[in-house]
């Protein structure tokens, strides 16, 4: 039944040109299946903080706006699945939307269920956040100013790209430890240059963000000149070259092993710089 439900809605999301024109009501079915996803994934992290959500995040669940905000794309999400459903003969669409919406607002009325502090997190929230975000900004764009204007949002493989979308967020907190890994153990077996990094930190923090800037940027250069050219990392490197439709969701395919040792050579320039402050963003 799963099967065949996953494949209904992979149907309807892949409909020919003339029934994704407005007025059909698939945007309004695609609208509304997205807000549903992102109200429940929410929900999730509220619900199940330990497990589904990511530290940093949680502040934003005792914002007074949070309550409002998610109850405002619930009933946007529920008018926009209703509205699939009497325009639309395939109402697959709105229905899951419903589904999503109303299996969130349950978490939020029982929230019975704690989650131990000793699982391991899946940013859950952060996978809905950086799809929205992203989503909103570049879908918009490439539209607009692009030459994807007469390529379908859901393209061929775009289910492919986003599954790697979801691992890289829903893994982060493990993919950020990885990352940081080579910075920590340069750290700690470099002590004696103790002198450097106080004059690295010394110095006028926008000087550093430009250090950090284009060291970062050669770093990048160098590392991606090596997966072309040397044929046991292209095998890792190809995967990002497969894409046969270009969007803004093909850029996130790529293979784990090359995420990794990308962030973890890329950060180590800030390293000077995050021991003073003792935070480093991932430039990547």
């Amino acid at each position: 039944m799963i099967k065949r439900l996953r494949l209904a809605i992979r149907a309807d999301l892949e409909s020919p040109t003339p029934e994704r024109r407005f007025g059909k009501g698939w945007l309004s079915g695609v609208g509304a299946l997205v807000l549903g996803l992102a109200v429940l994934s929410f929900m999730l992290g509220k619900t199940f903080p330990a497990a589904f959500s990511l530290e940093p995040l949680r502040v934003i669940y005792q914002s007074p706006w949070f309550n409002p905000v998610l109850q405002a794309m619930m009933l946007l999400g529920f008018v926009l699945a209703c509205l699939n459903m009497m325009l639309r003969q395939n109402k697959i669409l709105g229905w899951s939307a419903l589904v999503a919406i109303f299996t969130a607002s349950i978490l939020g009325e029982s929230q019975l269920y704690q989650a131990s502090q000793s699982q391991a997190l899946l940013g859950l929230d952060w996978f809905a956040l950086n799809l929205l975000m992203t989503g909103l900004l570049f879908i918009p764009l490439e539209k607009l100013f692009g030459r994807l204007r007469e390529q379908a949002l859901f393209r061929p493989e775009w289910r492919d790209d986003l599954l790697y979308f979801l691992v890289s967020s829903l893994f982060v907190q493990s993919l950020s430890y990885l990352s940081l890994l080579p910075s920590y153990t340069l750290l700690a077996h470099t002590q004696d240059w103790h002198g450097l990094r106080q004059a690295v930190a010394s110095q006028p923090l926008w000087l550093q963000f430009i250090e950090i800037m284009v060291l970062t940027d050669f770093v990048q250069y160098w590392f991606h000149r090596a997966f072309h050219q040397i044929p046991a990392l292209w095998r890792f490197h190809a995967i990002h070259h497969s894409a046969q439709h270009m969007d803004w969701l093909a850029g996130s395919r790529m293979h784990l092993i090359e995420v990794i040792a990308l962030r973890g050579l890329t950060i180590i320039p800030c390293t000077s710089w995050a021991l003073r402050k003792r935070q480093c963003t991932l430039i990547s």
